[in-house]
């Protein structure tokens, strides 16, 4: 739809990557610019699903909270709150953007994918696939984990899905001298499903232009990392000088 409307190449693709389908996306997009078939990509998810069909879905994997309220990063939490919306980026390669005189907002130092493969169920988080894609991140773009002053999270609310990124926070960044701070996006909006990975990309993207990182909100009791290699004091649950 967003092709015709606008008129533009055959260079289009519909997908489905769950929670990832915008981060998937964006990887798309960076493969046709960097291969020199596009000189522009967008990327971007929607997600506005029927309430009653994904409210009813998750209370059957018990995932849903009951108390009305997106409390990720928080010991009280008792689920996800869904929300609806969407969101999308111009994508350039960064020497053609300073060519074109263009205002930057951000630059993409590298995207890393991998795949839970075989976990305990399918809508169950595995660290290990977290950490790798992790890892092939840094590696790629060449930046060292103690050099990461913030980590925008998935952090759903689930308390096995926060726990299990904890866990991976605490295998990357171990060796960190000073571990970075945390914070979800989800607090605000809810859990935007197909399209929660742009939501947290743009949140990112205006705390860097803007000089501020929000916070997280409704987080009273913030939890820690199994290992405490990020402590309840890294959540951000108040705006905080953007490094």
């Amino acid at each position: 739809l967003v092709r015709q409307a606008l008129g533009l190449s055959n260079i289009a693709f519909s997908l489905d990557a769950a929670c990832a389908t915008s981060l998937y996306a964006m990887k798309i997009a960076i493969d046709y610019l960097e291969m020199g078939k596009a000189d522009i990509m967008l990327a971007g998810a929607v997600s506005a699903a029927d309430p009653f069909f994904i409210n009813a879905g998750f209370s059957i994997f018990q995932a849903y909270s009951d108390q009305g309220l997106s409390c990720p990063l928080d010991k009280r939490t008792g689920g996800l709150t869904a929300g609806e919306g969407a969101g999308m980026v111009l994508l350039k390669k960064y020497t053609t953007a300073v060519q074109d005189g263009d205002k930057i907002y951000g630059v993409i130092e590298g995207i890393g994918l991998s795949n839970d493969g075989a976990g305990k169920f399918v809508l169950v988080p595995s660290s290990n696939g977290q950490v790798l894609a992790l890892n092939r991140t840094y590696e790629m773009s060449g930046i060292k984990p103690g050099d990461i002053s913030y980590i925008e999270c998935h952090a759903t609310g689930t308390p096995v899905g926060d726990t299990a990124e904890m866990q991976t926070l605490d295998k990357v960044f171990q060796e960190s001298p000073k571990p970075p701070m945390v914070g979800s996006v989800k607090s605000g909006v809810g859990h935007l499903l197909t399209a929660a990975g742009m939501a947290s990309l743009i949140k990112i993207i205006l705390s860097m232009n803007k000089g501020t990182i929000p916070a997280t909100i409704n987080v009273k009791e913030p939890i820690s990392s199994p290992g405490n290699v990020i402590k309840s004091n890294n959540v951000v649950t108040e705006n905080r000088p953007c490094p």
